[in-house]
């Protein structure tokens, strides 16, 4: 949300240097300073496992240097996107280092063979909390050279007294620039020295007894991990990392959707219980940012499937927004119908956000509808806390000032240079979907996006569009505007 808010407040004139140099109260570029404070404070911190890579699942101390050592799935896949979103603003190489070994964790520990994604890994092993990820100073000493050890020990924190049950959980206490002045390095130099050092410790941890792995493959937190896989490919321009979300996309289509209804999980190789509101919003959103990351007509079949499952059984038709449990699942109590943010986003706000997206996409004003209706039924909360509620808030952002939809048409090869000038900058309320020449068979409006020559781009805000554009410098004109 306070990326966002950023874009749509900044000063298109001045983005220059606006990494650690901007103040809160001078305002020159609100919201991003918080954000981006907050995710460069959490990559240092112990809440981010300085060797794996990926996130644990929450800190337990003021200082956020130890965490609970659980790795939830659904909290790197949350916070994936963002490290890749602020080096998009920020070109500050750390995002981009945060956001890599993220996905290097997730591809070598949490993907399973068959493609879709664990849901965590445990805190302990061994019997003991943190076991598995912490160090004692002779570990690390008997492991590295005595430079390594002196630039490593002043990097996390293992110059100071323990920080763990008598041991050290590693985070980034230092510096790397005062780490090389005091030790008379280069800068450089220091940084080759500590990933060396890094490679070390990581190898020697390897062969440890590792932590128990929740083997469930949730359909909901693996939607999760294929967005943010989508749009860090996309922005960080990793042709693999677009291959692994894949992957965990055809596993959900071929073994979670049956007879054109969801399944909730999926455990060594059967698929059970019908899929709840969360599980559709999610995959819609994912399927989503997959199509503006890379075509293919299949996905959109699904998304379209996916909506109108949402509509058919999980929106309340008399007062808007949708239920967590469809009409046809197991009668409860009270059928609930949750709004706010909780460890994952709302159903209801990713819903929203989803279907405003694919209603301007496919000109369906039905979606645009039901969108409409849950941020009406949603106002009363969003007025009384609207902290609790920043994925409506988007959503509803994006029902005021509908999102610009672009769509290309041509020879693939022809569109990229296109796509990478729409997708060069920081323009959360853009999206774009590149079609090749020769797709048939579009359903909507799409189908009047007909191929013009090499390439063709055709520009909408909400439902209005511009005449088809045909020449680059004008397609960067009009990018600029936004």
């Amino acid at each position: 949300f306070l990326l966002r808010y950023y874009a749509a407040h900044r000063d298109k004139n001045a983005l220059d240097d606006i990494h650690g140099s901007i103040s809160v109260a001078g305002g020159r570029m609100p919201g991003a300073t918080m954000a981006l404070h907050t995710l460069e404070a959490m990559a240092h911190g112990g809440i981010y496992d300085q060797l794996g890579g990926g996130f644990y699942r929450y800190s337990v101390d003021a200082r956020w240097e130890i965490p609970h050592f659980e790795k939830m799935l659904y909290d790197s896949a949350l916070l994936l996107p963002l490290y890749a979103q602020a080096w998009l603003i920020t070109h500050e190489l750390l995002y981009e280092r945060i956001a890599a070994e993220t996905v290097q964790w997730v591809m070598r520990e949490m993907q399973a063979p068959e493609g879709g994604f664990y849901s965590a890994l445990d805190a302990d092993s061994e019997g003991h909390e943190g076991r598995f990820y912490v160090w004692t100073r002779g570990q690390a000493r008997a492991l590295l050279s005595d430079e390594e050890y002196a630039v490593a020990a002043r990097r996390y924190g293992l110059s100071r007294p323990e920080n763990f049950e008598g041991a050290w959980h590693l985070y980034a206490h230092e510096d790397i620039k005062t780490i090389a002045r005091d030790l008379n390095l280069s800068v450089q130099g220091a940084a080759d020295i500590l990933q060396r050092a890094r490679a070390k410790l990581f190898q020697a941890r390897e062969a440890r007894v590792r932590p128990v792995r929740d083997g469930k493959i949730l359909t909901a937190w693996n939607a999760l991990m294929i967005k943010g896989l989508a749009v860090t490919a996309r922005i960080l321009d990793h042709p693999e990392w677009l291959a692994c979300a894949t992957r965990a996309l055809d596993f959900i289509h071929e073994k979670l959707w049956v007879n054109g209804r969801l399944l909730v999980t999926c455990k060594d190789g059967k698929a059970s219980l019908p899929a709840y509101l969360d599980d559709h919003a999610f995959l819609l959103d994912a399927l989503l940012e997959l199509l503006q990351t890379r075509w293919r007509a299949g996905d959109l079949e699904f998304a379209i499937e996916i909506a109108e499952v949402m509509l058919a059984h999980f929106e309340d038709k008399q007062y808007g927004g949708f239920f967590f449990t469809a009409d046809d699942h197991e009668k409860l109590i009270q059928r609930p119908k949750p709004l706010a943010d909780d460890a994952t986003p709302s159903g209801n706000g990713v819903a929203a956000f989803a279907l405003t997206r694919l209603g301007h996409l496919l000109g369906e004003t039905r979606y645009l509808d039901a969108a409409e209706r849950t941020l009406k039924a949603a106002w009363p909360s969003l007025q009384q806390t609207p902290y609790a509620h920043d994925t409506l808030l988007n959503a509803l952002e994006e029902h005021l000032a509908p999102p610009q939809t672009i769509i290309l048409r041509g020879e693939e090869n022809e569109m990229q240079h296109w796509r990478r000038l729409a997708d060069g900058s920081y323009a959360p309320r853009r999206m774009i979907v590149a079609i090749p020449g020769d797709a048939g068979g579009l359903p909507g409006m799409l189908a009047e996006r007909k191929p013009r020559g090499a390439v063709v781009a055709y520009v909408c805000e909400g439902l209005s569009c511009s005449a088809p554009v045909m020449e680059l410098s004008v397609f960067e004109r009009i990018l600029r505007k936004l």
